[in-house]
């Protein structure tokens, strides 16, 4: 009977050592992939130089090389961060070609998920300058409103590191921002024609303090503005702030394609590029801003700088053309020669 238990219990002993061997050889199940997407080139571990705040307000198209150079010198050479919701890594190579940063990384954040992991967040502690690519800006104020990865990136503001951003990325870094909601029907390709023909289109959603840029308050801004013709949509954001109670001024900052406006934390900036910076100031409520009519707002004055030209944004004031431009029933009208609105 003792031989019949010995051998039963080694039987059981043999099995409970080949389960665990087996367990061993099994693979290890695989961590889920994190939400969001993180490509680095150049040095695998971070430094934390000196930097200097600066602010590139960049129109969108062709790449500038002016305006990374510019926040390149204010990261101190460490490390460079490209902020998307989607796309690729394709500003790797080449700002690190120009600048020769410590290294130049692409963080992609797609989801509200990937705003709040904490990998996200510490990358943007850790950088030592931000880029916001183009792209959908409602992306970037849907999926991170609220998260962690928008409070790092207010407190890199507050600390000092230098930001930029060109079309979308652009468009959210003023106070106020358009954020081109996309869940209509015909999708948020907001015109100038339609904003201002009725300045409550269902397409004019903005957004306050999305990023809290001390030299950018009472601000909103537009990109790609002489190509795609956006003065009268800008107008319209202007005129909707108004009418809301939610400034008492509102200015307008308006970028053309291949051009920046480089701004210092103590409002004094310069264009720089091909095209124009439009700057606008309004101080009182439009004459008429309701739904299904056509906007009706005078007397908003105009600043129109060129490249090497330089304007205060504290101020409001610089050099350049100086003009007034108004809306009357939804029709531009400028005081400038032969009525040109641009």
């Amino acid at each position: 009977m003792f031989r019949s238990l010995r051998l039963a219990l080694t039987a059981t002993s043999v099995g409970v050592v080949a389960l665990l061997f087996s367990l061993q050889l099994r693979p290890a199940e695989p961590a889920s992939a994190p939400a969001y997407r993180y490509l680095r080139v150049g040095n695998s571990s971070d430094i934390h130089p000196a930097t200097r705040a600066g602010y590139a307000l960049i129109g969108g198209g062709q790449d500038l090389d002016e305006a990374f150079t510019w926040l390149c010198r204010r990261s101190g050479g460490g490390d460079f961060l490209i902020l998307r919701a989607a796309g690729t890594d394709a500003y790797n190579p080449y700002i690190q070609s120009l600048c020769h940063e410590n290294s130049v990384a692409t963080l992609i954040i797609p989801s509200r998920d990937a705003a709040e992991d904490p990998f996200v967040a510490q990358a943007i502690r850790d950088a030592s300058a931000i880029f916001i690519a183009g792209g959908d800006q409602a992306n970037y104020v849907n999926f991170w409103s609220g998260t962690a990865a928008q409070k790092a990136l207010n407190a890199a503001i507050q600390s000092g590191i230098p930001i930029g951003g060109t079309s979308a990325g652009l468009a959210v870094l003023g106070q106020f921002a358009y954020s081109a909601q996309h869940d209509l029907p015909d999708g948020p390709n907001l015109n100038s024609r339609v904003a201002l023909s009725n300045p409550f289109d269902p397409h004019v959603v903005i957004v306050r303090d999305f990023l809290h840029i001390p030299a950018l308050q009472e601000v909103i801004t537009d990109t790609h503005f002489h190509a795609r013709d956006r003065l009268g949509r800008l107008l319209v954001f202007m005129a909707r702030i108004l009418e809301s109670g939610k400034s008492a001024k509102i200015h307008g900052i308006g970028v053309d394609q291949h051009t920046a406006f480089l701004l210092d934390p103590d409002g004094k900036g310069v264009v720089a590029g091909s095209g124009a910076a439009y700057f606008f100031e309004a101080a009182r409520k439009p004459a008429k801003c309701e739904p299904e009519e056509a906007l009706t707002f005078d007397d908003v004055s105009v600043h129109k700088l060129l490249a090497g030209e330089k304007f205060n944004t504290t101020l409001w004031t610089g050099d350049g053309a100086s003009y007034m431009i108004s809306a009357v029933s939804g029709v531009l009208q400028s005081t400038q020669p032969g009525g040109a609105i641009y």
